[in-house]
Protein backbone atom coordinates (compact mmCIF):
# COMPACT_ATOMS: atom_id res chain seq x y z
CA UNK A 1 0.00 0.00 0.00
CA UNK A 2 2.76 2.29 0.83
CA UNK A 3 4.76 1.28 -2.44
CA UNK A 4 1.75 2.50 -4.33
CA UNK A 5 1.72 5.85 -2.30
CA UNK A 6 5.10 6.49 -3.14
CA UNK A 7 4.82 5.29 -6.89
CA UNK A 8 1.82 7.55 -7.21
CA UNK A 9 3.46 10.33 -5.69
CA UNK A 10 6.65 9.88 -8.06
CA UNK A 11 4.10 9.98 -10.69
CA UNK A 12 2.57 13.18 -8.98
CA UNK A 13 5.80 14.81 -9.20
CA UNK A 14 7.33 13.59 -12.63
CA UNK A 15 3.87 15.22 -13.88
CA UNK A 16 4.97 18.60 -11.72
CA UNK A 17 7.58 18.57 -13.80
CA UNK A 18 6.50 18.77 -17.22
CA UNK A 19 4.09 20.60 -16.45
CA UNK A 20 6.88 22.88 -15.17
CA UNK A 21 9.45 22.53 -17.92
CA UNK A 22 6.16 22.80 -20.48
CA UNK A 23 5.55 26.35 -19.14
CA UNK A 24 9.51 27.61 -19.42
CA UNK A 25 9.62 26.30 -22.70
CA UNK A 26 6.05 28.37 -23.59
CA UNK A 27 7.71 31.56 -21.78
CA UNK A 28 10.84 30.69 -23.79
CA UNK A 29 9.32 30.38 -27.14
CA UNK A 30 6.77 33.35 -26.61
CA UNK A 31 9.54 35.75 -25.47
CA UNK A 32 12.01 34.70 -28.32
CA UNK A 33 9.03 34.75 -31.06
CA UNK A 34 8.17 38.38 -29.48
CA UNK A 35 11.49 39.60 -30.30
CA UNK A 36 11.11 38.57 -33.87
CA UNK A 37 7.63 40.37 -34.65
CA UNK A 38 9.56 43.24 -32.38
CA UNK A 39 9.82 45.98 -35.62
CA UNK A 40 5.58 45.04 -36.56
CA UNK A 41 5.10 45.82 -32.49
CA UNK A 42 7.29 48.95 -32.95
CA UNK A 43 5.32 50.08 -36.33
CA UNK A 44 1.99 49.27 -35.02
CA UNK A 45 2.37 51.59 -31.94
CA UNK A 46 3.59 54.29 -34.52
CA UNK A 47 0.56 53.59 -36.76
CA UNK A 48 -2.36 54.05 -34.64
CA UNK A 49 -1.69 57.09 -32.08
CA UNK A 50 -2.99 58.70 -35.82
CA UNK A 51 -6.35 57.45 -35.75
CA UNK A 52 -7.48 59.13 -32.84
CA UNK A 53 -6.21 62.61 -34.12
CA UNK A 54 -8.67 65.21 -34.55
CA UNK A 55 -11.26 63.46 -31.96
CA UNK A 56 -12.25 65.29 -28.29
CA UNK A 57 -9.84 64.42 -25.88
CA UNK A 58 -12.77 62.21 -24.04
CA UNK A 59 -13.42 59.94 -26.88
CA UNK A 60 -9.28 58.98 -27.46
CA UNK A 61 -9.63 56.57 -24.65
CA UNK A 62 -13.29 54.85 -25.81
CA UNK A 63 -11.54 54.55 -29.25
CA UNK A 64 -8.32 52.91 -28.57
CA UNK A 65 -10.71 50.48 -26.59
CA UNK A 66 -12.73 49.78 -29.43
CA UNK A 67 -9.62 49.11 -31.91
CA UNK A 68 -7.88 47.55 -28.82
CA UNK A 69 -11.35 44.93 -28.50
CA UNK A 70 -10.91 44.51 -32.63
CA UNK A 71 -7.27 43.65 -31.99
CA UNK A 72 -7.60 40.87 -29.52
CA UNK A 73 -10.57 39.34 -31.98
CA UNK A 74 -8.92 39.95 -34.73
CA UNK A 75 -6.04 37.45 -33.46
CA UNK A 76 -7.72 34.89 -31.38
CA UNK A 77 -11.08 34.73 -33.60
CA UNK A 78 -9.28 34.88 -37.32
CA UNK A 79 -5.38 34.78 -37.00
CA UNK A 80 -4.62 31.82 -34.95
CA UNK A 81 -7.06 29.30 -35.61
CA UNK A 82 -6.22 30.27 -39.40
CA UNK A 83 -2.81 30.41 -39.03
CA UNK A 84 -2.68 26.93 -37.30
CA UNK A 85 -5.13 25.37 -39.76
CA UNK A 86 -3.34 27.16 -42.55
CA UNK A 87 -0.27 25.40 -41.59
CA UNK A 88 -1.28 22.43 -41.23
CA UNK A 89 -3.65 21.68 -44.21
CA UNK A 90 -2.81 24.55 -46.98
CA UNK A 91 1.36 25.85 -46.07
CA UNK A 92 1.70 27.33 -49.67
CA UNK A 93 -1.36 30.28 -48.87
CA UNK A 94 0.28 31.59 -46.41
CA UNK A 95 2.67 33.27 -48.18
CA UNK A 96 0.57 35.08 -51.26
CA UNK A 97 -2.39 36.16 -48.54
CA UNK A 98 1.15 37.54 -46.87
CA UNK A 99 1.65 39.85 -49.40
CA UNK A 100 -1.69 40.51 -50.59
CA UNK A 101 -1.15 42.15 -46.87
CA UNK A 102 1.48 43.91 -47.99
CA UNK A 103 0.39 45.78 -50.60
CA UNK A 104 -3.10 46.79 -49.08
CA UNK A 105 -0.25 48.94 -46.14
CA UNK A 106 1.55 50.13 -49.54
CA UNK A 107 -1.59 51.26 -50.42
CA UNK A 108 -2.62 52.80 -46.98
CA UNK A 109 0.96 54.56 -46.72
CA UNK A 110 0.90 55.75 -50.42
CA UNK A 111 -2.30 57.25 -49.58
CA UNK A 112 -0.82 58.92 -46.97
CA UNK A 113 1.52 60.39 -48.60
CA UNK A 114 -0.73 61.50 -51.58
CA UNK A 115 -2.55 63.24 -48.73
CA UNK A 116 0.26 65.10 -47.28
CA UNK A 117 1.05 66.75 -51.16
CA UNK A 118 -1.88 66.41 -52.72
CA UNK A 119 -4.92 67.22 -50.59
CA UNK A 120 -7.59 67.98 -53.05
CA UNK A 121 -6.41 65.32 -54.64
CA UNK A 122 -6.67 63.03 -51.94
CA UNK A 123 -9.91 63.73 -51.05
CA UNK A 124 -11.13 63.27 -54.61
CA UNK A 125 -9.75 59.65 -54.42
CA UNK A 126 -11.10 59.14 -50.60
CA UNK A 127 -14.96 60.25 -52.20
CA UNK A 128 -14.30 57.86 -55.37
CA UNK A 129 -14.02 54.94 -52.69
CA UNK A 130 -16.62 56.11 -50.39
CA UNK A 131 -14.81 57.45 -47.87
CA UNK A 132 -17.40 59.10 -45.36
CA UNK A 133 -17.34 62.70 -44.24
CA UNK A 134 -20.45 62.78 -42.86
CA UNK A 135 -22.00 63.09 -38.97
CA UNK A 136 -18.77 62.70 -36.14
CA UNK A 137 -20.02 59.39 -35.31
CA UNK A 138 -20.11 57.75 -39.10
CA UNK A 139 -16.25 59.36 -38.69
CA UNK A 140 -15.25 57.61 -35.50
CA UNK A 141 -16.79 54.14 -36.43
CA UNK A 142 -15.12 54.73 -40.29
CA UNK A 143 -11.71 55.82 -38.34
CA UNK A 144 -11.93 52.46 -36.12
CA UNK A 145 -13.05 50.21 -38.89
CA UNK A 146 -9.76 51.89 -40.45
CA UNK A 147 -7.55 50.96 -37.33
CA UNK A 148 -8.86 47.16 -36.88
CA UNK A 149 -8.39 46.81 -40.64
CA UNK A 150 -4.80 48.07 -40.35
CA UNK A 151 -4.44 45.86 -37.23
CA UNK A 152 -5.61 42.98 -38.65
CA UNK A 153 -2.77 42.81 -41.47
CA UNK A 154 0.19 43.62 -38.94
CA UNK A 155 -1.17 41.43 -36.69
CA UNK A 156 -1.50 38.52 -38.63
CA UNK A 157 2.81 39.42 -39.79
CA UNK A 158 3.01 39.20 -36.37
CA UNK A 159 0.93 36.00 -36.17
CA UNK A 160 3.29 34.52 -39.13
CA UNK A 161 6.51 35.11 -37.81
CA UNK A 162 5.62 33.77 -34.39
CA UNK A 163 4.65 30.33 -36.37
CA UNK A 164 7.96 30.41 -38.76
CA UNK A 165 10.21 30.65 -35.61
CA UNK A 166 8.46 27.92 -33.22
CA UNK A 167 9.85 24.49 -32.76
CA UNK A 168 7.13 23.15 -30.79
CA UNK A 169 5.54 19.96 -32.02
CA UNK A 170 2.18 19.76 -30.96
CA UNK A 171 -0.34 21.94 -32.46
CA UNK A 172 -1.98 22.78 -28.65
CA UNK A 173 2.08 23.83 -27.69
CA UNK A 174 1.65 26.23 -30.91
CA UNK A 175 -1.75 27.51 -30.31
CA UNK A 176 -0.80 28.34 -26.58
CA UNK A 177 2.54 30.28 -27.42
CA UNK A 178 0.68 32.17 -30.66
CA UNK A 179 -2.14 33.29 -27.75
CA UNK A 180 0.92 34.63 -25.51
CA UNK A 181 2.23 36.36 -27.99
CA UNK A 182 -1.08 37.78 -29.37
CA UNK A 183 -2.28 38.86 -26.10
CA UNK A 184 0.99 40.15 -24.97
CA UNK A 185 1.99 42.08 -28.23
CA UNK A 186 -1.80 43.81 -27.75
CA UNK A 187 -1.72 44.56 -24.09
CA UNK A 188 2.18 46.45 -25.28
CA UNK A 189 0.73 48.45 -28.04
CA UNK A 190 -2.43 49.92 -26.82
CA UNK A 191 -1.17 50.41 -23.38
CA UNK A 192 1.65 52.25 -24.78
CA UNK A 193 -1.02 54.23 -27.31
CA UNK A 194 -3.43 55.25 -24.29
CA UNK A 195 -0.18 56.73 -22.59
CA UNK A 196 0.83 58.62 -25.81
CA UNK A 197 -2.33 59.79 -26.46
CA UNK A 198 -3.08 61.01 -22.72
CA UNK A 199 0.20 62.54 -22.19
CA UNK A 200 -1.16 66.08 -22.99
CA UNK A 201 -3.62 65.64 -20.36
CA UNK A 202 -1.15 64.47 -17.89
CA UNK A 203 0.47 67.70 -18.75
CA UNK A 204 -2.04 69.71 -18.02
CA UNK A 205 -2.50 68.59 -14.67
CA UNK A 206 0.86 69.02 -13.64
CA UNK A 207 0.93 72.52 -15.17
CA UNK A 208 -1.89 73.62 -13.57
CA UNK A 209 -1.65 71.58 -10.34
CA UNK A 210 -1.77 73.85 -7.06
CA UNK A 211 -1.08 71.55 -4.62
CA UNK A 212 2.11 71.39 -2.80
CA UNK A 213 4.41 68.67 -4.28
CA UNK A 214 5.03 67.25 -0.68
CA UNK A 215 1.25 66.08 -1.40
CA UNK A 216 1.90 64.57 -4.56
CA UNK A 217 4.80 62.58 -3.24
CA UNK A 218 3.18 61.24 -0.31
CA UNK A 219 5.21 64.11 2.27
CA UNK A 220 3.46 65.20 5.25
CA UNK A 221 2.32 68.83 4.28
CA UNK A 222 3.88 71.73 6.10
CA UNK A 223 1.67 74.19 8.00
CA UNK A 224 0.36 77.50 6.63
CA UNK A 225 2.50 79.93 5.19
CA UNK A 226 5.29 77.41 5.79
CA UNK A 227 5.90 76.00 2.15
CA UNK A 228 9.62 75.05 1.86
CA UNK A 229 11.91 75.88 -0.58
CA UNK A 230 12.02 72.35 -2.05
CA UNK A 231 8.29 72.43 -1.93
CA UNK A 232 8.47 75.32 -4.36
CA UNK A 233 11.39 73.92 -6.10
CA UNK A 234 9.56 70.77 -6.79
CA UNK A 235 6.71 71.78 -7.81
CA UNK A 236 7.97 74.74 -10.28
CA UNK A 237 9.86 71.29 -12.38
CA UNK A 238 6.85 69.52 -12.06
CA UNK A 239 4.72 72.30 -13.78
CA UNK A 240 7.66 73.07 -16.35
CA UNK A 241 7.45 68.55 -17.14
CA UNK A 242 3.61 69.93 -17.49
CA UNK A 243 4.28 72.29 -19.52
CA UNK A 244 6.62 71.09 -21.88
CA UNK A 245 4.22 67.57 -22.48
CA UNK A 246 1.43 70.04 -23.22
CA UNK A 247 3.46 72.08 -25.77
CA UNK A 248 5.17 69.20 -27.47
CA UNK A 249 2.64 66.42 -27.55
CA UNK A 250 1.26 67.81 -31.13
CA UNK A 251 4.66 68.11 -32.88
CA UNK A 252 5.46 64.22 -31.18
CA UNK A 253 2.35 63.17 -32.84
CA UNK A 254 2.87 64.29 -35.87
CA UNK A 255 6.18 62.97 -35.98
CA UNK A 256 4.52 59.56 -35.00
CA UNK A 257 2.35 59.83 -37.96
CA UNK A 258 5.24 60.48 -40.14
CA UNK A 259 6.60 57.28 -38.80
CA UNK A 260 3.48 55.45 -38.96
CA UNK A 261 3.51 56.11 -42.16
CA UNK A 262 6.98 55.34 -42.87
CA UNK A 263 6.39 52.20 -40.96
CA UNK A 264 3.36 51.34 -43.32
CA UNK A 265 5.66 51.78 -46.43
CA UNK A 266 8.34 49.84 -44.70
CA UNK A 267 6.62 47.20 -43.82
CA UNK A 268 4.62 46.39 -46.72
CA UNK A 269 7.54 46.51 -48.96
CA UNK A 270 9.53 43.80 -46.90
CA UNK A 271 6.66 41.87 -46.54
CA UNK A 272 6.25 41.98 -50.54
CA UNK A 273 10.07 41.37 -50.60
CA UNK A 274 10.23 38.39 -48.70
CA UNK A 275 7.57 37.08 -50.58
CA UNK A 276 8.97 37.23 -53.82
CA UNK A 277 12.13 35.37 -52.52
CA UNK A 278 9.85 32.39 -51.73
CA UNK A 279 8.80 31.98 -55.33
CA UNK A 280 12.04 32.75 -56.10
CA UNK A 281 12.42 35.79 -57.43
CA UNK A 282 15.72 36.80 -55.43
CA UNK A 283 16.96 39.54 -57.46
CA UNK A 284 15.12 42.46 -55.87
CA UNK A 285 15.51 41.30 -52.12
CA UNK A 286 19.32 40.31 -53.30
CA UNK A 287 19.57 44.08 -54.33
CA UNK A 288 18.65 45.60 -51.36
CA UNK A 289 20.96 43.04 -49.18
CA UNK A 290 23.58 44.45 -51.01
CA UNK A 291 22.67 47.93 -50.83
CA UNK A 292 22.72 47.57 -47.12
CA UNK A 293 25.56 45.36 -46.74
CA UNK A 294 27.68 47.80 -48.80
CA UNK A 295 26.63 50.74 -46.79
CA UNK A 296 26.97 49.00 -43.67
CA UNK A 297 30.93 48.18 -44.76
CA UNK A 298 31.32 51.75 -45.48
CA UNK A 299 30.59 52.70 -41.78
CA UNK A 300 31.46 49.47 -39.67
CA UNK A 301 30.91 51.38 -35.95
CA UNK A 302 27.33 51.46 -36.82
CA UNK A 303 27.14 48.77 -39.29
CA UNK A 304 24.07 47.23 -37.83
CA UNK A 305 22.01 50.47 -37.63
CA UNK A 306 23.13 51.71 -41.09
CA UNK A 307 22.47 47.76 -42.89
CA UNK A 308 18.48 48.07 -40.96
CA UNK A 309 18.35 52.04 -42.24
CA UNK A 310 19.02 51.21 -45.82
CA UNK A 311 17.14 47.98 -45.76
CA UNK A 312 14.08 49.92 -44.63
CA UNK A 313 14.57 52.85 -46.67
CA UNK A 314 14.97 50.53 -49.79
CA UNK A 315 11.73 48.62 -48.78
CA UNK A 316 9.73 51.39 -48.19
CA UNK A 317 10.98 53.13 -51.44
CA UNK A 318 9.24 49.52 -53.06
CA UNK A 319 6.37 50.24 -50.68
CA UNK A 320 5.38 53.86 -52.22
CA UNK A 321 5.83 52.55 -55.70
CA UNK A 322 3.80 49.53 -55.36
CA UNK A 323 1.35 51.92 -53.26
CA UNK A 324 1.31 54.90 -55.75
CA UNK A 325 0.21 51.70 -58.18
CA UNK A 326 -2.07 50.32 -56.21
CA UNK A 327 -4.28 53.86 -55.57
CA UNK A 328 -5.93 53.72 -59.33
CA UNK A 329 -6.72 49.92 -59.28
CA UNK A 330 -8.75 51.02 -56.25
CA UNK A 331 -10.40 54.09 -57.64
CA UNK A 332 -11.21 52.75 -60.96
CA UNK A 333 -11.24 48.74 -60.11
CA UNK A 334 -12.15 48.02 -56.57
CA UNK A 335 -13.96 50.88 -56.10
CA UNK A 336 -17.06 50.17 -58.97
CA UNK A 337 -16.99 46.78 -58.38
CA UNK A 338 -17.33 46.91 -54.59
CA UNK A 339 -20.33 49.91 -55.19
CA UNK A 340 -22.21 47.51 -57.73
CA UNK A 341 -21.93 44.52 -55.36
CA UNK A 342 -23.10 46.75 -52.22
CA UNK A 343 -26.20 48.29 -54.74
CA UNK A 344 -26.91 44.57 -54.82
CA UNK A 345 -27.63 44.37 -51.24
CA UNK A 346 -28.91 47.44 -50.80
CA UNK A 347 -32.34 46.75 -51.80
CA UNK A 348 -32.82 44.19 -50.39
CA UNK A 349 -31.50 46.27 -46.76
CA UNK A 350 -33.30 49.19 -47.89
CA UNK A 351 -36.85 46.95 -47.80
CA UNK A 352 -36.37 44.87 -45.12
CA UNK A 353 -35.60 48.02 -43.03
CA UNK A 354 -38.62 49.94 -44.23
CA UNK A 355 -40.80 46.87 -43.10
Amino acid sequence: MSIGLIAILDDVAALAKLAAASLDDVAAQSAKAGTKALGIVIDDTAVTPRYVVGFAASRELPIIGRIAMGSLKNKFLFLLPGALALSYFAPAVITPLLMLGGIYLCYEGAEKVLHALAPHQAEAHEQSVGASKDELQAQEDARIRGAIQTDFILSAEVMALTLASLNASSVAMQATILAVVALGVTLIVYGFVALIVKADDAGVALATNARPASSLLGMREPGPGAASGADRAIRSVTRGIGRGLVAGMPYFLKVLAVVGTAAMLWVGGGIILHGLEEFAIKAPGHLVHDAAAWAAAALPSAASVVEWMVTAALSGVLGLILGGLTIPVAQFVIAPISARIMGLFRPKAQAAKAA
